[in-house]
Parts: structure tokens; sequence; C-alpha cells
């Protein structure tokens, strides 16, 4: 794929949720095109639809209609098997909770998404190692999360978005539990994925500052596009 080829395509694309006898229009006919190797940020108040269009993009949530096209493939038209294997394979997740697990070390925390491969166990130390290398945390793979400040703790989780080395990298306000400094070590981390390792990456934010380290900003506003 060209740096410049979009990675994701999306066309007409809208979400309806149904709450009660109401009908919620979350996105209303959103055509976008997001290049490989870019660093997006969707801005927009709550409720504008920016995590819908993560979510459907990420393939954790399908659209009501329109098309949602990832690396060529209509995400929406697979089943929920093939579309769990996709995710493992094409998308790294972050979040704004790190969901890291108290009882294991980084390493191990990286290590857990390769457990579903078919490597060996030389392969996934390397994968490991290399992802930890990637945030700066190579020093801290024996580490508990409890040992590590919340701006580590979040690298650790990029880590662990990185080591199946998918193509795109979805990040749900990633800073909004750290602190300015913290907030700053990861939007670094964010940035060079995009800009070094290739990475499409597509931020969710609130915050002007966090967006900034984009390559581009959109804004949503009540499941439209603003100009």
């Amino acid at each position: 794929m060209s740096a410049n080829a979009n990675i994701v395509t999306i066309r007409g694309l809208s979400k309806i949720y149904r709450q009660g006898e109401i009908n919620v229009t979350a996105l209303d006919n959103i055509s976008l095109d997001i290049a490989a190797g870019e660093f997006l940020a969707l801005m927009g108040p709550s409720g504008s639809g920016k995590s819908t269009l993560l979510h459907i993009i990420a393939g954790i949530d399908r659209p009501t209609s329109g098309e949602c096209r990832v690396q060529d493939i209509d995400v929406a038209k697979l089943n929920e098997s093939q579309l769990a294997d996709w995710r493992n394979q094409n998308v790294g997740f972050v979040f704004q909770t790190f969901n890291l697990i108290p009882v294991l070390t980084a390493f191990e925390n990286v290590e857990l998404p390769l457990l579903l491969t078919r490597l060996s166990r030389a392969e996934r130390r390397q994968q490991v190692e290399t992802a930890l290398e990637i945030v700066g945390l190579a020093d801290r793979a024996k580490h508990l999360p409890k040992q590590l400040s919340g701006g580590q703790e979040q690298r650790v989780a990029i880590a662990r978005a990185l080591v199946t080395d998918p193509a795109l990298v979805v990040a749900d306000e990633p800073t909004g539990n750290l602190d300015s400094h913290s907030a700053q070590e990861v939007l670094g981390v964010l940035r060079a994925l995009s800009q070094t390792a290739g990475k499409t990456v597509i931020m969710v934010t609130h915050d002007p500052k966090a967006a900034a380290f984009g390559s581009r900003q959109i804004h949503l506003e009540k499941g439209e596009l603003s100009k």
C-alpha cells in the first residue's frame, strides 16, 4: 500500500440507536477518507458521534446504513467470527482506562494478544520486547501496573495494541486519565507511530491540545462532519 493510499473509505454512513420509542441518530450520512499513515484526531462535544464513528471503523459497532471499508474490506459485511479475526489481525485498541491486568507484569500484559496466535514463545518474546522498546519501556518489562505511573501504564497499553503489528491503531480519549506531562508523552508515542512506524492512528479527543498532535483534525457535531 502506498503512503498516500486510503486505508479507510467511508460513504454515506449512518448509525441510528433505538431508545424506547425514540430513534437517536448518532451518525448522519458521513463520508470520509483516511490515508494510510495518517494521525487523525476526531473532535467534538459529548454525544457528537465521534466514539460511534471510531467503533464502526474498528469493527466494534455496525452502521445502520452506508459503507465503511478498511483496507478495502467492507467490515460491516463480516460475520461475528470473521469480524473477531479481522480485529485481532488489523486493529490495535487504546482506551481511556488502561485495562491492564494487575497481577501480570508489563511484559505479560503486552503478550496477551499474542496468546491467540500461533507464534512460538521465542517469537512472542521478540514482538513484546520490540513493542515495549517502541513505547520507551523496555526497562519496565518486569514491573507490575501498580509499580508504574499512569503515563507508563498507558504506554504499556499502547505496546499491547501494537504487539500484533496492526495497520490501524484506534485510541478513545487516551489521555483522559493522565496529567499534562504524561499526556504529552503518550501523544508523542502515538505521533511517532504514525510518522516513524507508518501506522494509521485514529484518536477521539475533546482536548484541542491533544488534537494538535495529529496530522489532521476533523470535527463532528450532532452526528455530522462540521466544515
